[in-house]
């Protein structure tokens, strides 16, 4: 338990660095776009960082992983750079994600929480997410920037990751 507190901590810096980044590159209320952010800026979470599509059909929203850090690999299990929400998740983690990311583009506001991985099988691991809005018009929100700290997955303590995969 000490440890997982420690871990919130870490994560909660990260998350307010993040954050801090995004919030400094806003200008008279305009959302930041992908063109605007640097990775090299936070380079030291980009393992676990992720750019999400936001793909309109209409009025529906569906969501496309652009770009997957290294380190989600061992979360997921496989790669999910390129895959749609629903083929990474499904049932109700599908729901809960779809939930957080459309309040996201309709709110144009960050968004933060937990995540159970017991979807998966392992509910003594969860994430600690941070989505942030990206536009690149400025106002219409057309991708989301991602963060997940990692908590409880004994692999990512004893693997080092060093970056992202594009699809």
């Amino acid at each position: 338990m000490v440890a997982q507190l420690g871990a919130s901590a870490i994560a909660a810096r990260a998350h307010e660095e993040l954050f801090s980044y995004w919030a400094a590159l806003r200008q008279s209320g305009r959302l930041p776009g992908r063109a605007d952010i640097s990775p090299e800026a936070f380079k030291r979470l980009l393992p676990t960082v992720s750019l999400i599509d936001v793909l309109r059909d209409g009025p529906t929203l569906d969501y496309r992983l652009r770009l997957a850090g290294t380190g989600l690999f061992p979360v997921y299990g496989r790669e999910i750079t390129g895959l749609k929400l629903s083929d990474v998740y499904s049932g109700p983690a599908c729901d809960y994600w779809r939930g957080e990311l459309d309040a996201l583009v309709n709110d144009r506001k960050p968004r933060v929480g937990t995540h159970s991985l017991a979807w998966r099988g392992a509910a003594h691991v969860s994430t600690l997410w941070l989505r942030l809005p990206l536009a690149s018009d400025g106002a219409r929100v057309d991708m989301i920037l991602g963060y997940d700290a990692v908590i409880g997955l004994q692999s990512e303590r004893r693997t080092t990751f060093s970056g992202i995969r594009a699809a």
